[in-house]
């Protein structure tokens, strides 16, 4: 840490490189206001996202699907984990020139920790830096939960999604702890680079949230793969030998082992608070160890402001994003903008063919006493669809859900390909009260996967009748 001054005073403290963090801290800096962001490690400047998240696991699904059957498996794996690290390290260096390059932004590297609501300490010794600021930001994330099971923590064959991503070999036998998005990503990525893939998941069945034909449908993409996933998995046990890793589990009352090579624990995260001393500064955290915070992303102390992942919302990156503009409108804005204005927030499961869904499902509109139109297709059947044959995806599915007394669209699951950038099209429709007909009447370019809205919403399967 190269610091002149023992003692700073900012405008605005930001503690944490993530997304909306690094968001306020640009648009403050261009402001004049003297901006102050502490990140603990030079290897995560720009947060999750750019460095052991987004990018870089979505750059390995894009190399794991250009391998070619002759390619050495593991020569390819390692040449895209050194290609997707070359990428992230350009990002990583981006992100810190785009604001310590900024005349009124200064980036700290160490550790912060608050000594009182508006003062935080970083470092130790000769090295420590003292900070006051009028408004503070904490934005520093999540990190991976490894669960309390025997043997598991201390395997030499255990890692997290972070340490597995920069790791140059391929694993030949993968068992994933885990089912949800992150445990199914990485089954599909590391399927595709050539290793046997098991995932244990303790839940009778994957995507429980999403209706049981959409969840079939990928669960049948996945096995056809060759993906192993044992649902109702509870796992007992880890026992190490010297050249590999015995799991033990009990499906359904029978205990079972499968021998692997590699551990991954995607068992989900928990924001990063335990060391930033919250309580000097009298702010309040949940059981989970969030951030506590109103609908303004306040905490307990009205200047303290907490963005992303350690706020306990949703862990998304454009939650992050958004959050940055509700906290701006805080701090320069009218101070009207709150979580309360998100609607038809979108989420992707990046296997292949992605899963993108937005809304409510079928069977919750139901519940919630909607009567319901439903519309569904094959992507095969999408006659409207010739990209998904020009491009040699054509498995999947669309699947739409519709109030059938006001024709607005209640929830969409799209499991195709581009379906990551066609729900955004949903979603925006949804916000601005599109109706599905017209959604379903639009002209778009061809060709296109947003044609298959003209087959698709019209492809009713079943509707609710009149009461």
């Amino acid at each position: 840490m190269s610091i002149e001054n023992s003692a700073l005073h900012a405008d605005v403290l930001v503690i944490g490189f993530g997304k909306g963090g690094k968001a306020v801290a640009g648009k403050m800096g261009h402001l004049g206001k003297k901006v102050i962001l502490v990140e603990q490690s030079n290897r995560m400047y720009g947060g999750t996202c750019p460095n052991v998240g987004c990018v870089p696991t979505k750059a390995l699904v894009h190399h794991a699907n250009k391998r070619r059957p002759e390619d050495s498996l593991q020569d390819w794996y390692e040449r895209s984990v050194g290609e997707v690290q070359a990428l992230t390290s350009l990002f990583r260096a981006g992100n810190f020139e785009g604001l310590n390059g900024m005349e009124t932004v200064q980036v700290v590297t160490g550790h912060a920790k608050f000594e009182d609501p508006h003062t935080v300490s970083v470092g130790e010794g000769a090295d420590r830096l003292t900070i006051t600021a009028d408004k503070i930001l904490i934005n520093t994330g999540s990190e991976p939960v490894v669960p309390d099971i025997p043997g598991l923590k201390d395997s030499q064959y255990v890692v997290t999604s972070t340490e597995l991503i920069e790791t140059s070999t391929l694993p030949p036998r993968l068992v994933i702890i885990g089912g949800g998005y992150l445990g199914l990503e990485f089954a599909s990525i590391y399927r595709r680079f050539g290793s046997e893939v098991t995932v244990l998941e303790t839940a009778p069945e994957i995507l429980q949230r999403e209706d049981d034909d959409v969840a079939s449908a990928v669960n049948t993409i996945l096995t056809e793969e060759g993906i192993n996933i044992v649902t109702s998995a509870r796992v007992l046990e880890v026992n190490d030998s010297p050249s590999d890793a015995t799991v033990v589990y009990e499906e359904a009352g029978t205990k079972r082992t499968v021998t692997v090579d590699g551990v991954l624990v995607a068992t989900g995260r928990r924001p990063v608070t335990a060391e930033l001393n919250l309580q000097a500064a009298g702010v309040r955290v949940t059981d989970r160890g969030a951030v506590e915070v109103d609908e303004r992303l306040q905490s307990s102390q009205p200047h303290i402001f907490a963005l992303g992942d350690v706020n306990g919302g949703p862990q998304f990156t454009y939650i992050s994003l958004d959050d940055s503009r509700i906290v701006l409108d805080q701090l320069i804005g009218e101070g009207g903008r709150s979580t309360a204005d998100r609607v038809a927030v979108p989420h992707t499961l990046f296997i292949t063919p992605p899963l993108a869904t937005v809304g409510i499902t079928e069977t919750e509109a139901r519940a919630q006493g909607h009567r319901v139109r439903v519309t569904s297709q094959p992507v095969a059947e999408i006659i409207a669809m010739p990209r998904a044959y020009v491009v040699e995806e054509t498995r999947g599915m669309m699947k739409f859900v519709i109030d059938a007394d006001t024709d607005k669209i209640l929830g969409a699951a799209l499991l195709s390909t581009d379906s990551q950038e066609l729900i955004n099209t949903v979603s925006l429709a949804m916000r601005h009260g599109i109706t599905a007909s017209e959604l379903r009447d639009t002209i778009y370019t061809h060709p296109s996967s947003t044609e298959a809205f003209n087959d698709v919403l019209g492809a009713v399967v079943r509707e609710d009748a009149k009461p």
